[in-house]
């Protein structure tokens, strides 16, 4: 996700010798968005929050409808990696101005996926859309994640990408998708008749939450 961010911030760059360094609000507004990913993944909601503002207030300063954009996608990125809504209404007032890259990531977020330019996505979502078997292949935790729910979403995700999921927010540590992605797989066990796979997750979700049963 991160890789991703920078890609899209190049086209802002362009313009800077090779040697110049990068401007001040992009990396307040990098480190913030990264904060706000690792702080709204452990649960920590007022930290992220906190995280959200200062990146938007970075970006805010450029005036550019792209930047801006990237900020509120990336929120929305990492939103769905834990399986939460697919609407981006910040990026949806934006989006009429912002470019052509955002507008497809903004599609693909939305699962808008009919006429979207594979080609313009970021390199992890456009390899794991095109093949879900390669998932397992993306070495970025949060991308891998967000692979994972975009796919599931259009019903293209095998059971092993659920497991895949679950064991890549574990070992992170990254609490909020590990209890979605594990409530998920409960689910998928307790309709498929395996009471006592069900009733394992059931104990590894109640480890998590700190409640004894």
């Amino acid at each position: 996700m991160k890789r991703a961010f920078l890609i899209f911030t190049v086209s802002l760059l362009a313009a800077c010798a090779s040697h110049t360094p990068p401007p001040d609000w992009l990396l307040r507004a990098d480190a913030a968005r990264e904060a706000h990913a690792r702080f709204w993944l452990e649960g920590h909601d007022k930290l992220a929050d906190g995280q959200l503002a200062l990146a938007r207030d970075a970006v805010r300063q450029t005036g550019d409808a792209s930047a801006m954009a990237r900020i509120e996608l990336h929120a929305c990125a990492v939103r769905m990696a834990a399986l939460g809504a697919a609407d981006c209404p910040a990026f949806a007032a934006l989006a009429g101005d912002a470019g052509r890259r955002e507008q497809v990531y903004g599609a693909y977020l939305a699962g808008h996926l009919d006429n979207v330019d594979i080609g313009l996505l970021p390199e992890a979502q456009a390899l794991a859309w095109r093949n879900p078997a390669a998932l397992k292949e993306l070495a970025d935790p949060l991308s891998r994640l967000l692979a994972a729910a975009v796919l599931f979403r259009s019903n293209r995700l095998p059971p092993e990408g659920i497991v895949l999921a679950i064991d890549t927010a574990s070992t992170q540590g990254w609490r909020r998708p590990l209890l979605a992605w594990l409530t998920l797989e409960r689910e998928r066990r307790q309709r498929g008749g395996d009471a006592e796979g069900a009733a394992a997750i059931e104990r590894r979700l109640s480890r998590i939450v700190g409640e004894q049963r």
